[in-house]
C-alpha cells in the first residue's frame, strides 16, 4: 500500500512510537526533542476535509474541476460555502462529488435578519435547501449568523432567540436529514458558551457545533478549558495557524499556538473530522490546501 507523502513523516513515527516511549503513556520524542501527538486516526487522510475552497480559489474551479483537484490532494470530502453566483452551480457540486468519488460532508447557511427571519429563509438560504432536498442528499448545515440577529439588550434574550433559529432550521431541513452544526462566526454568537447555552435550551437532537479555530483567535487562552465542555457536541474542527496578533488566516505550522491547541484536541480524546482551510484571497486554493497539509503533518510528526 503507497501512502501520500505528507503522512509518510507521520507513519514513521507511529512505527517507532514501542521504540521511542519512556513509558507506558508518555508521549513519543520526534526529531528536535518535540512531543508529538499520538493519534493516526485523527491525522489520517479519511479524517481530514477541505474548507473555503468555493469562493477562495483565484483559479475559479469548476465543480468537476474541484473535484479533481481534491482527489489530486488525496481529500475525498469537503464542505460547501458559496456567494450568491455559486448558487446556479449547486446541482451541478452535488453531481460532480457523487461521480467523483468525493463527499459533500456540509453546506454553509449564512442567517442575516435583513433576509431572513425565523418561519422564512431568505431566498439565497432557501434555495440551498431546495436543492439539497432535491437531491435527496442529507448534509451537516453550517450555520452562521450576522450580529444583527442577535441584538436583543440580554442574554436571555440572545438564547431564546438563538433557540427559536435552531428549532426552526431543524424543522426547515428535516425533510433533507442530517445535522444543524452551529458555527463560530464571531461577535455574540461565536463565542462557545453562548452556543452550547442555546444547545441546553434547543436540546441536542440534531443539533451540534463546528468550531473554526481561524475565528478563535481572542479564545486561544481559554481553549484548554473550552474543549472539554464543547466536546460532546463538537462534530468537526476546522484548523489554522494561530498567533494572537494576527493575521487572522495563516498556514498550519506557521503559528505559535496551534502545535498546542492540536496536542489539546488528541489529549481530551476528539475523533472527529479535521478541517483544512482554504480561506485565502487572490491564491490557487489547491496550494494553499496543500500548505496546510503538509503543515499538519509535521505538527504530527512533532518536527
Amino acid at each position: 500500500m503507497t501512502f501520500p507523502t505528507p503522512l509518510r513523516p507521520l507513519l514513521a513515527t507511529l512505527f517507532l512510537l514501542p521504540i521511542l516511549a519512556a513509558q507506558p503513556g508518555s508521549a513519543s520524542v520526534a526529531a528536535g526533542g518535540a512531543p508529538a501527538p499520538e493519534h493516526p486516526t485523527l491525522f489520517a487522510d479519511a479524517n481530514l476535509f477541505a474548507w473555503c475552497i468555493v469562493p477562495y480559489d483565484q483559479r475559479e474551479r469548476s465543480p468537476a474541476e474541484r473535484m479533481a483537484m481534491l482527489r489530486e490532494l488525496g481529500l475525498r470530502q469537503y464542505v460547501w460555502d458559496w456567494r450568491d453566483r455559486h448558487l446556479a452551480t449547486l446541482p451541478d457540486e452535488i453531481r460532480a462529488a457523487r461521480e467523483g468519488g468525493v463527499t459533500l460532508r456540509g453546506v454553509w447557511l449564512w442567517i442575516d435578519a435583513r433576509q431572513d427571519r425565523i418561519g422564512h429563509l431568505g431566498s439565497a438560504n432557501a434555495r440551498v435547501v431546495a436543492t439539497m432536498r432535491a437531491s435527496g442528499q442529507p448534509v451537516e448545515w453550517w450555520v452562521g449568523f450576522h450580529a444583527n440577529v442577535f441584538e436583543q439588550p440580554s442574554d436571555a434574550e440572545r438564547i431564546a432567540t438563538g433557540a427559536a433559529w435552531a428549532n426552526y432550521l431543524r424543522t426547515a431541513t428535516s425533510s433533507v436529514g442530517g445535522t444543524v452544526l452551529l458555527y463560530n462566526h464571531g461577535d455574540w454568537f461565536g463565542e462557545p458558551e453562548n452556543q452550547l447555552r442555546i444547545i441546553a435550551a434547543a436540546g441536542p437532537e440534531r443539533l451540534g457545533m463546528v468550531y473554526n479555530f481561524h475565528h478563535a483567535h481572542a479564545q486561544i487562552d481559554r481553549f484548554p478549558e473550552l474543549l472539554p465542555k464543547m466536546l460532546p457536541y463538537l462534530r468537526a474542527v476546522v484548523l489554522n495557524g494561530m498567533r494572537p496578533e494576527g493575521p487572522k488566516i495563516l498556514p498550519l505550522g506557521a503559528g505559535s499556538h496551534e502545535r498546542r491547541m492540536v496536542q489539546q484536541l488528541v489529549d481530551s480524546g476528539y475523533r472527529g473530522p479535521l478541517g483544512l482551510l482554504g480561506h485565502v484571497e487572490d491564491a490557487d486554493v489547491a496550494e494553499v490546501l496543500r500548505r496546510n497539509r503538509d503543515g499538519l503533518s509535521e505538527i504530527a510528526a512533532g518536527r
